[in-house]
């Protein structure tokens, strides 16, 4: 049985070009027939294309892709994947940007197979290594940035400057804070929130001066 040459690109978005890596996979080369692509994220490999290429493998076969990159980008993800398609199909894969992802050919009494494996668990731990050493590097720059008085999240929401008199009308019982917060525009929890923060007090802490919810007066009265 005649072996095949597949190729596979992929793109995050629709509006990214992917006309580098299929003239890169035209060039290897690759039938145009047989390049599949997908325009997603590589997150995972729940892709169409990518599916459908894997259905297709027969033993024997070649995968060609432009980088390592384009297989996906959890590296554990792509190390399950590679052993499926390298073990499980006994396909080879070709990483064009990496000549050492190379599943091929034996070198220096080693099959390609052995070193490709071996460079793709170095990549992983590298990429795992990385990933560990930014996370730290975020966790220790926003403690950095607390102590210094930096605040994260949305900026608080203006109060309305009619904001004072509706408070005072709710807290006479005139105005339920459902009708307080309709006249200022925001919602019901943000206008407690305000009403709250008037009088200095932290979440959780109960307002004695302020009306309980049972007993506001309903809406329309």
């Amino acid at each position: 049985m005649s072996t095949a040459v597949y190729g596979y690109a992929r793109v995050s978005t629709r509006e990214q070009n992917e006309g580098r890596q299929l003239l890169a996979l035209a060039q290897f080369p690759v039938p145009g027939a047989n390049i599949y692509l997908d325009k997603m994220s590589g997150k995972d490999f729940c892709r169409p294309q990518y599916q459908r290429l894997l259905g297709r493998l027969r033993p024997g076969d070649l995968l060609v892709v432009k980088s390592i990159d384009r297989l996906g980008r959890n590296y554990e993800e792509i190390l399950d994947q590679w052993r499926l398609i390298t073990k499980g199909k006994l396909a080879h894969i070709v990483v064009l940007d990496m000549p050492l992802l190379d599943t091929r050919n034996p070198t220096g009494g080693l099959t390609g197979t052995f070193i490709a494996d071996l460079v793709l668990q170095i990549l992983s731990y590298v990429a795992e290594t990385e990933r560990e050493l930014i996370r730290q590097r975020q966790a220790e720059g926003i403690r950095a940035a607390r102590l210094s008085g930096v605040r994260f999240g949305r900026p608080p929401k203006p109060r309305p400057q009619e904001f004072t008199a509706v408070l005072a009308r709710w807290r006479q019982g005139s105005l339920s804070s459902r009708q307080a917060a309709g006249e200022l525009g925001v919602c019901q929890s943000t206008f407690l929130r305000w009403g709250r923060e008037e009088d200095g007090l932290q979440p959780g802490e109960k307002d004695a001066a302020q009306p309980s919810p049972g007993m506001e007066k309903p809406r329309g009265m």
